[in-house]
């Protein structure tokens, strides 16, 4: 195992400067910087404090690296069903776990996020919420330093899986499914995050259905946002036959401002969170189980710890109403 004078070495620096890089110290050029960071990685180096943990044979550690949502609470519950899924089916399988947030490593080059990863023994990462906008992540999985599972995510290559439902197939499901049971042929279809890579599998999918039952497809933004699906309700609904939400948080939005607007409009969601119980009215969902999507995470991630090859994994999901005498204890 390379020491850190090996790094000063092959880097053509002094040891206490490879110990500010480790630390982050301000006071180091960014042309050092990167010199000791490319020497780290190209030695593989870990610091001392976590060397004797890597050599104690002790169980392999996994970094759930969730995208925690800090704009509402409602989201709250999709988080700690990953959490749950990936910790309990972690303690099965003998792996230690610890939770890392984007905000912690926002900022950071890949260098210095595999160097915070290693310097806590860290030998896979369980990625939560990434989107086309993290180039940095991107960069993290196509350098196969770790193994990875990317959930929600199109990400595979020798040391990666993918962990996900058919995001396409279950919006054209729930959208159709809907469409049969009402009348109308304009929908007013409310998307994700522009960024995200369910938004455009989901997009996909209610184009398809448009395409294949000759509809009026009218597609406007809303970001996974309550407010914003409800502004847009507000805005262009008494021209719409039916509302196709692309998360359920955005259906009660809109669900909300039609009663507002004393107008009856068929809406249907996607995920199948508790709160679409209690939305008032009935409405189509898509249900994911995020408990097992993430167990099914961590399952996968023991498979690649134990020298497996990274593919694509597709787990099922159903259709469902969401009914309040369903979801009480």
């Amino acid at each position: 195992m390379a020491s850190i004078r090996d790094v000063a070495r092959k880097a053509g620096v002094a040891i206490s400067t490879v110990s500010k890089v480790l630390n982050h110290y301000p006071n180091v050029s960014e042309e050092t910087r990167i010199k000791v960071n490319e020497a780290i990685r190209e030695l593989k180096f870990t610091p001392n404090t976590i060397a004797s943990a890597l050599s104690s044979k002790q169980a392999g550690r996994v970094a759930l690296l969730v995208n925690l949502n800090t704009q509402t609470q409602a989201i709250d519950e999709i988080d700690m069903q990953y959490l749950s899924g990936a910790i309990n089916k972690a303690q099965e399988k003998g792996l230690d776990v610890i939770t890392v947030f984007f905000s912690m490593i926002k900022d950071r080059s890949v260098a210095e996020i595999e160097n915070y990863l290693r310097a806590q023994a860290i030998e896979g990462i369980i990625i939560y919420g990434m989107s086309r906008e993290d180039r940095v992540l991107h960069k993290l999985i196509e350098g196969q330093q770790f193994k990875i599972v990317a959930v929600d995510a199109p990400f595979v290559n020798q040391s990666t899986s993918s962990v996900a439902i058919d995001h396409e197939k279950a919006q054209y499901d729930v959208a159709r499914k809907t469409l049969h049971e009402n009348q109308g042929n304009r929908i007013l279809y409310i998307a994700g995050k522009k960024n995200g890579f369910v938004t455009t599998q989901r997009l996909e999918g209610i184009k398809r259905l448009a395409a294949q039952e000759g509809l009026s497809l009218f597609v406007r933004q809303g970001d996974f946002s309550e407010k914003k699906a409800r502004q847009l309700t507000f805005q262009y609904a008494r021209n719409r036959d039916i509302i196709v939400c692309a998360s359920d948080l955005m259906a009660i939005g809109a669900m909300r401002a039609l009663q507002e607007m004393d107008i009856f409009r068929p809406v249907c969601g996607f995920d199948g969170i508790t709160l679409m119980g209690y939305a008032g009215k009935q409405m189509n969902t898509v249900k994911q189980d995020f408990y097992r999507v993430s167990s099914e995470a961590m399952e996968e991630m023991g498979r690649l710890l134990e020298g497996g090859e990274g593919r694509a994994v597709v787990l099922d999901f159903s259709i469902v109403r969401m009914q309040y005498l369903d979801i009480i204890c």
